[in-house]
């Protein structure tokens, strides 16, 4: 019997690829967003997730037309910045209530009939941005940090139930919403440099990860945060420098990728 995805933010970059992934893998698929997402395999429930009336409607929709919800993937999201001393009191929540809260309202509304089950999978979409910070960002950081925790917390009062909580947390990833901010190539190009695998992640890498963690192969997997950023967040700045300051500073010269 085919299993069923529920995925927030389903018409965004990351959230499109995920809805895409989860019904070529044979799940139905139900997308939870403002816009509709007009993917073939989907079933599009117009929904603000920030509001818990709207949440309970489509959590109940989906229920019913499919028996349940067995997987639920977090995708809702958006990104402010400014410096705290410059975020006012709207931005700053509305940057948690679509973040966080939304997250809170979908989890408590599909975790009875998991219960019940006796299984499930959360994945929710955080972000390397609350590990290794950038400027501007507090209430994005904070909501994302937020998400680790809250995954952390409810892979504790829910594992003896038999449901998974799984927090994947990209570094930069090559979406619409990235280009949009980027000037070209050139910048793109830095981007990649800025990890050691010379990598950057797709829309598509982060769907494979949720769909792994929805999979029986991942049947120990909970709690756990799954950084995606190709190894960007445990890069020390000092391995970015070029070879002359590297060794005025006494370090060895940085290798070819092909030496």
């Amino acid at each position: 019997m085919s299993r069923t995805a529920l995925v927030t933010g389903a018409a965004g970059g990351i959230g499109r690829a995920v809805a895409g992934r989860f019904a070529a893998d044979g799940f139905h698929v139900a997308g939870a967003d403002l816009a509709d997402p007009q993917l073939p395999g989907v079933d599009w429930h117009r929904t603000d997730v920030t509001s818990a009336q709207d949440v309970a409607r489509t959590v109940g929709e989906v229920q019913e037309r499919h028996g349940g919800v067995d997987v639920l993937v977090a995708c809702a999201g958006v990104t402010r910045g400014a410096p705290l001393h410059l975020t006012g009191e709207e931005e700053w929540e509305e940057v948690l209530r679509i973040n966080l809260t939304s997250v809170f309202l979908c989890v408590r509304e599909v975790l009875p009939a998991m219960m019940a089950a006796g299984s499930g999978a959360v994945v929710t979409i955080g972000s390397v941005l609350h590990r290794t910070a950038a400027p501007g960002l507090p209430a994005y950081a904070a909501s994302k940090g937020a998400l680790a925790g809250l995954t952390r917390q409810l892979a504790v009062d829910y594992g003896p139930y038999g449901i998974h909580f799984v927090t994947l947390s990209p570094g930069w990833i090559r979406t619409p919403a990235t280009e949009s901010r980027l000037e070209g190539e050139e910048e793109l190009d830095r981007l990649r440099q800025s990890n050691p695998l010379r990598l950057l992640g797709t829309a598509e890498d982060i769907a494979a990860a949720a769909a792994y963690a929805a999979t029986p192969e991942a049947a120990l997997l909970t709690g756990s945060e799954l950084v995606l950023d190709g190894g960007a967040s445990v890069v020390s700045p000092a391995s970015l420098l070029r070879d002359g300051h590297r060794e005025r500073m006494g370090l060895p010269p940085l290798r070819d990728r092909e030496a």
